[in-house]
């Protein structure tokens, strides 16, 4: 190939991947996977913690696990453990909640723009207890000079038994009217993006704001022993929540 036709070759490419490039950031795709626990890499992507770090006895772990169906071998996580209420003997530390267990992913490398989105879905199988689905976005809420990042929480029930593709419930929501579509494979309840509630260790903000989905830099599922949706299951004991992947889809 002679060397102008090989410019002119170089030009033709980068000119397709800007191309390509610019439609994709005008016409972003319908669905974006944020986390895919489909291989043992994806556990170094988030870190555990729970009420031990301040002298509690829960204990959790995540693993991801090979499972076998139809002749298909497919990984999957599993978030499990054990929530106590107790305390260790001769704890320095007094903490007024025990019975609290969670994963949280790492930082993202700067952060994720979900603004072209409105629904957080996850696959998951659970045990029919309520966990919390948060979303951390960069630090604008708060007051100057405070280093955490902004929370924005969810209730996500999960019942025992089969895969589920679920949608975020809100926090404060006591009567939940779900749009359930029925198929071969799962339930899927549409609850939109805006259901997450800001929220400061733990306790909901009450003051109108908004979220800013552009500037994501984190997500953790947790559990806490107590609380939840009415006629979940509550209180101390072993939990354990399978996640295959967690989305952001766009309804419209």
């Amino acid at each position: 190939m002679s060397r102008l036709r090989a410019l002119w070759q170089a030009s033709v490419n980068a000119t397709k991947r800007a191309v390509v490039w610019n439609s994709e950031d005008l016409f972003p795709p319908s669905e974006r996977y944020i986390f895919n626990f489909n291989s043992k890499d994806e556990v170094k992507k988030w870190h555990l913690y729970s009420d031990s770090e301040y002298g509690g006895l829960s204990s959790a772990s995540l693993e991801i696990t090979d499972s076998v169906s139809g002749g298909d071998t497919s990984s999957t996580g599993v978030f499990s453990g054990n929530l106590s209420l107790d305390m260790s003997e001769g704890s320095p530390w007094r903490i007024r909640r025990s019975g609290f267990c969670g994963m949280r992913s790492k930082k993202f490398d700067g952060y994720i723009d979900l603004d072209s989105y409105d629904t957080i879905a996850m696959k998951l199988r659970g045990d029919g207890r309520t966990y919390i689905s948060t979303i951390y976005t960069e630090n604008w809420v708060n007051s100057p000079g405070q280093e955490e990042d902004n929370s924005w929480q969810a209730f996500v029930y999960v019942p025992q038994g089969s895969w589920r593709i679920l949608k975020v419930i809100s926090l404060v929501t006591t009567a939940i009217t779900l749009f359930m579509i029925k198929t071969p494979l799962c339930f899927s309840i549409q609850i939109p993006l805006d259901s997450y509630l800001p929220t400061w260790k733990g306790n909901v903000i009450e003051a109108n704001m908004e979220m800013n989905p552009s500037r994501v830099v984190g997500m953790s599922l947790s559990l806490n022993a107590e609380g939840g949706v009415p006629g979940a299951k509550t209180g101390p004991g072993d939990f354990r929540l399978d996640v295959d992947w967690i989305k952001a889809m766009r309804s419209l």
